[in-house]
């Protein structure tokens, strides 16, 4: 009988498989992180149409959005490691539970420095915008958010 930790940890494994095989077939079928950042700019582009922002505001808007990617790119240049990392601990004839824990702490830690960037970033824009323009980005992105139908 495999303990729930075992089962667990497989499913892991599995599921970051399963991601990087998403993120390695989107990226060779023209979908790599040269278009999706061209997409999130234009969509940033996009949303402060409305708010009517300054080149100053757009300027420093732009930094926190090229921090955002620049947290992305740092966490993309690992995704090949981890993927080894993975298949070493699925391959092994017993999952060290020790090993799994160290696992799974360095991908928290990633995401929690990838939310921490972004975190940074609604934080710079915030205080970038007045509440007028804050209001018009956010109605924007209301009507405009997949599964908005707007």
């Amino acid at each position: 009988m495999l303990s729930r930790r075992t089962i667990l940890g497989s499913v892991a494994v599995l599921g970051v498989a399963l991601a990087t095989g998403v993120v390695a077939y989107a990226q060779g079928h023209g979908y790599g992180p040269g278009m999706m950042r061209r997409m999130v700019s234009a969509m940033i582009d996009e949303a402060l149409e409305p708010a009517q922002v300054t080149p100053d505001q757009r300027t420093k808007i732009y930094a926190a959005r090229d921090r955002v990617f620049a947290a992305m790119d740092a966490q993309r240049q690992t995704r090949g490691q981890h993927m080894q990392e993975a298949l070493a601990l699925f391959e092994a004839d017993t999952l060290d539970p020790a090993q799994l824990a160290a696992f799974a702490a360095q991908h928290e830690a990633q995401h929690k420095q990838m939310a921490d960037a972004i975190t940074q970033a609604i934080g710079e824009v915030h205080d970038v915008l007045n509440p007028v323009q804050r209001r018009a980005v956010a109605d924007w992105i209301r009507t405009h958010r997949p599964g908005s139908h707007g």
